[in-house]
């Protein structure tokens, strides 16, 4: 369709022309009251009709269409007319002599109609406007390519051609409603640096349209999600044109910005609050599958009790109208909602489970996952999953499709994996990228679980595999050239696979690649670090290198991924206070602006590296900051707030405790009494070990206390007491056991003057740190443990930490050595 073809030049034009001017029958077909009246007209013209004409009657029919409320009932009985199909006719054969203007409308009027694929007037309108495509004005230009767009020719050569002559007119385009579309259409095709540019003419032309240009704006946040780039002083610009528009928003609208921001991870608390008041007054309003359907999944997860109530019993009543596309997405919502009403989740798994034979294999991973974390239990759904699963893999060739088909495979309920399947895993490993060897990986070591499990058994099938998975990721990391495209594939890797057999390849190759890092993927270079609790020194100083000298680039929504893996990690690069005066710097005009929760995460992550900037903390402590927070906590998933609230708790002891000066009071009692009422008190093997040594080197169990609660709620494992000639202290007879809940000892007030010792006597706080409290690689403690002791401190506490990795070293392999160890970290001294 696509191609050139030779045209026949026409030695006489197919049609009579009327002398006079072709307005008189265009007045004619504007004063139609419906589609009859036109093809009466049409009927009676034919023989006489132009392109202005045929272009108009293509237009009015739209309009009358547009109208209707069974849309594709309505379309089917007008392209089955005898006249549309005459002026169908008529339009394939005036293509030729169509000006450029009605050339693209009657194209854009003809695929509104869902016309077939391979319709012979689109073919036709579509050859004809590529050999006229380098004198189209931008205006049509950009209407062509959203017609290409329809048929889904994203990756054509036609597309490309257009994104060509976009590329050496971009200098010249001034009109950014027609460069959007444009953008948005072309955005699979362009380079790197044709990104840039587009982004960069956006922002020179973003003041040329008026605030109310939603559509303008929603294309250029899809274009950012289509090239993946979270740019944020676009994705702002475009946030404060739908906040002044939010409402005149409707949910079509509200439901593809809220699906766009979730896809660039762009977080605005003002536009979710007042998305989610704009979605809950629209309740009411749908009584239709269709509009309801998008309204659920929309509001759904961000809504209160009550609203989550009224749609999951409204969506029920609907349930036998769903189609099989809108039970998938009322599913996945459900997941997101943490559904827990199981006459819901029976109906709508027993809607997928009918029409299971129709999805695609990433649409059965989603009912899978989704079942699975809703603990939905129906044996007959799971046997017909696997069986369509294990179809699937036995036929799929695609790289992708065939990781998705074992991940899903691996989470039912008893996975397994059969010769020709695994064989056909291997066929595509070379073809595979990080994220889909990640995948598999993690669908072998789940299934070498299960049967070690409950099989009692490991194939050396299932090992080789493992082995090759290996082999591949490191050798896809060792020939990468390119830090954006790595990026592409690390940045949702996780799990014990990657951690174990690629990380130091990874790290190793992001050595090798470290002068690609600058403002642009900084953020995402530090998010990773963060993420595998990996300390490279050198990763961290070229990351603070680039903040310093690019700070200006660097938006102030950067900054939090910035800080944290120096937060994590407790490490201060070179110039470490000019670093992190630079960033808080650069945050503080935007302290008004920037979320809550960022906020909060951010003071708790300064904190953390002994950094409690005074404008920040002002910002966060305050009434009128605490009460916007606490309305934003209602928006997010309980294990987002809580970790939120937790963060406050924690920033607001560090500030109680080492800037008394700033006199901001503790307000967590209440919250910290409710967590630990919560506490289960679980201890591990060598916390028991070290409970029972401590006993036999003090003197007693009552020498020692475990499982204490310091002023503050810090929780310690185990304090002792000695006097001024290190002789220990007993406690009372109520001293805890191992493994109780713990309780405060001191005063119930937080001052630590409240406390009360003999002269001299000095409180010991024994902590054992598990490897969650060292870096990955190194044992370096991290921020929160190395925090944890500096407040452990102030309260008076001498602080013992015991690593692991010395508790359980061939050192320490003996009872007399580890009692010797523990007698040296408390006495300062060997064997008594």
């Amino acid at each position: 369709m696509l191609r050139l073809r030779a045209v026949c030049p026409f030695s006489w034009r197919a049609f009579q022309f009327r002398s006079c001017s072709c307005k008189p029958l265009i007045t004619e077909m504007i004063k139609c009251t419906d589609e009859g009246q036109i093809f009466d007209l049409i009927q009676k013209s034919k023989a006489v009709l132009s392109e202005k004409q045929v272009e108009c009657a293509f237009n009015i029919l739209w309009q009358f269409q547009k109208q209707k409320t069974s849309f594709l009932k309505n379309v089917e009985c007008v392209r089955d007319h005898p006249q549309f199909i005459t002026l169908h006719n008529l339009a394939t054969s005036q293509t030729e002599f169509m000006n450029d203007d009605t050339l693209v409308n009657v194209l854009y009027l003809t695929q509104q109609r869902a016309t077939e694929t391979h319709d012979l007037l689109v073919e036709a309108l579509v050859t004809e406007a590529w050999r006229r495509l380098e004198r189209f004005d931008i205006n049509m230009l950009s209407k062509f390519s959203f017609c290409l767009a329809n048929q889904h020719l994203y990756f054509s050569p036609l597309m490309g051609k257009i994104a060509d002559i976009v590329h050496r007119k971009l200098e010249t385009i001034e009109d950014l409603r027609s460069l959007s579309v444009l953008m948005v259409n072309i955005s699979s095709l362009i380079s790197q640096r044709f990104q840039d540019q587009l982004v960069n003419k956006t922002e020179h032309l973003f003041d040329t349209i008026d605030s109310s240009q939603v559509n303008v704006a929603r294309r250029i946040v899809k274009f950012l999600r289509n090239i993946k780039y979270s740019y944020y002083p676009l994705l702002e610009r475009c946030n404060t044109v739908f906040l002044s528009n939010m409402n005149h928003l409707d949910l079509d609208s509200i439901s593809k910005i809220l699906s766009l921001y979730h896809s660039l991870q762009f977080h605005s608390f003002e536009f979710i609050k007042m998305a989610k008041k704009r979605l809950t007054e629209m309740i009411s309003l749908f009584n239709h599958p269709h509009s309801f359907v998008k309204l659920f999944v929309a509001l759904g997860p961000m809504a209160g009790p009550e609203e989550k109530e009224q749609l999951k019993s409204t969506i029920l009543l609907m349930s036998e109208e769903l189609t099989s596309q809108q039970a998938l997405a009322v599913m996945g919502a459900m997941e997101e909602m943490e559904s827990r009403n199981s006459h819901l989740n029976k109906k709508i798994a027993s809607i997928l489970h009918k029409h299971l034979d129709n999805y695609k294999p990433i649409e059965l991973l989603k009912i899978t996952r989704a079942l699975v974390f809703l603990h939905f239990q129906n044996k007959e759904l799971f046997v017909k999953l696997r069986e369509l699963l294990h179809s699937y893999l036995k036929i799929s060739v695609i790289p992708s499709e065939i990781s998705i088909l074992v991940y899903a495979l691996s989470i039912l309920p008893s996975p397994y994996l059969d010769e020709v399947e695994i064989s056909r895993i291997e066929a595509v490993l070379p073809q595979c990228d990080l994220t889909d060897l990640n995948s598999f990986a993690t669908s072998v070591l789940r299934w070498i679980h299960y049967d070690r499990t409950y099989l009692d058994n490991t194939t050396g099938k299932q090992l080789k595999l493992l082995q090759k998975l290996d082999h591949y990721g490191l050798q896809r990391l060792q020939k990468c050239t390119n830090l954006n495209l790595l990026w592409e594939e690390l940045k949702s890797l996780k799990g014990d696979w990657f951690a174990e057999s690629l990380l130091e390849e990874t790290v190793a190759t992001l050595h090798r690649l470290m002068d690609e890092i600058n403002y642009k993927n900084v953020a995402e270079i530090a998010s990773f670090l963060s993420r595998t609790n990996y300390l490279s020194t050198l990763l961290l100083d070229r990351i603070a290198s680039v903040v310093l000298q690019q700070t200006e680039k660097i938006h102030p929504f950067a900054i939090l991924p910035i800080i944290l893996p120096f937060s994590i990690l407790n490490y201060d690069p070179p110039q470490s206070d000019e670093f992190f005066g630079i960033c808080v710097r650069h945050l503080n005009s935007y302290l008004s602006v920037l979320d809550p929760l960022m906020l909060v995460f951010l003071g708790f992550s300064l904190a953390t590296l002994e950094y409690f900037p005074e404008d920040l903390l002002q910002a966060i402590f305050n009434i009128k900051f605490l009460a916007k927070m606490d309305s934003q906590l209602e928006l997010l998933c309980s294990s987002l707030s809580m970790r939120v609230q937790l963060r406050l708790m924690e920033l607001n002891r560090a500030v109680c405790l080492e800037c008394p000066e700033y006199q901001i009071p503790w307000f967590h009692d209440r919250f910290c009494q409710q967590q630990y009422n919560k506490d289960t008190g679980s201890v591990n093997g060598a916390q028991q070990q070290i409970y029972k040594m401590l006993a036999e080197v003090l003197g007693g169990v009552n020498y020692v206390k475990a499982s204490v609660l310091t002023p503050y709620y810090h929780k310690i494992d185990f304090e002792c007491i000695l006097d001024k000639r290190k002789k220990p202290l007993p406690y009372g007879s109520n001293n805890i056991a191992l493994g109780k809940l713990p309780e405060m000892h001191w005063e119930s007030n937080t001052q630590i003057t409240g406390s009360t010792l003999p002269p001299g006597a000095e409180r010991i706080a024994l902590e054992f740190l598990d490897s969650r409290a060292f870096c990955r690689n190194i044992p370096h403690l991290k921020g929160k443990s190395a925090m944890k002791k500096r407040h452990l401190e102030i309260l008076g506490y001498r602080v013992i930490q015991i690593p692991h990795f010395e508790w359980n070293s061939m050192a320490l392999s003996t009872k007399e050595a580890r009692m010797d160890y523990l007698r040296e970290c408390i006495f300062g001294e060997g064997k008594s």
